[in-house]
């Protein structure tokens, strides 16, 4: 279980950093390669790891309410403790992300002219991202223990769909991908018209 809530902090501070990094990259972009140095980003991914350390962040995957309800005490006060530190923590993270990004395209709109697709590309991934690992987590946790149908869902949305669309969604954005999938859909499209035409 530590090391899921390690690694579900961790994410979530990197996601911090990241929005951190566009910030900087589109509001002062000449002086980009200064404020980000080697030593910043170093610093900044150390901090990620370092702070999902306390267990702030809890991944449903642990299935936390179940092993809480597993203990021989009265649970309602670790429930509370449970739900207000990680619902209110993933809640503020969040919030803090989603204002950045707004913050961020609306730079982007009216003062960037040349690669403004890009731009709104990179932080439209990041806001996908971002939502679909945190707002599973804030459904499961802002609200006390109570099973509903619906956590099964939130929980796989939690531990199995966010981390295999993180790769995928980068993946596609790469251009060597993108005409790799290309070639493969042309050369399926030509076969299939190929078998087409011997059949008539």
């Amino acid at each position: 279980m530590f090391f899921f809530h390690f690694t579900g902090g961790a994410v979530a501070f990197l996601l911090l950093v990241m929005a951190l990094d566009r910030y900087v990259a589109l509001h002062k972009p000449l002086r980009y390669l200064n404020i980000m140095n080697s030593n910043v980003l170093l610093s900044l991914v150390a901090g990620a790891w370092v702070e999902g350390l306390p267990n702030f962040l809890d991944n449903f995957y642990c299935d936390i309410p179940q092993v809480i309800k597993l203990a021989c005490t009265d649970i309602y006060v670790v429930e509370l403790l449970m739900v207000s530190n990680s619902g209110l923590l993933t809640s503020l993270i969040f919030i803090v992300l989603i204002v950045s990004y707004a913050v961020i395209l609306v730079k982007v709109r009216t003062h960037i002219t040349e690669g403004k697709h890009k731009a709104f590309s990179t932080c439209g991934t990041q806001v996908a991202l971002v939502s679909i690992h945190f707002v599973p987590c804030i459904f499961l946790y802002v609200r006390p223990f109570q099973k509903l149908v619906v956590d099964k869902v939130m929980s796989s949305l939690c531990t199995v769909i966010a981390p295999m669309l993180n790769p995928i969604i980068y993946t596609l954005r790469n251009m060597e991908m993108k005409n790799a999938i290309n070639r493969l859909l042309n050369k399926i499209f030509f076969r299939m018209r190929n078998s087409q035409l011997s059949f008539s």
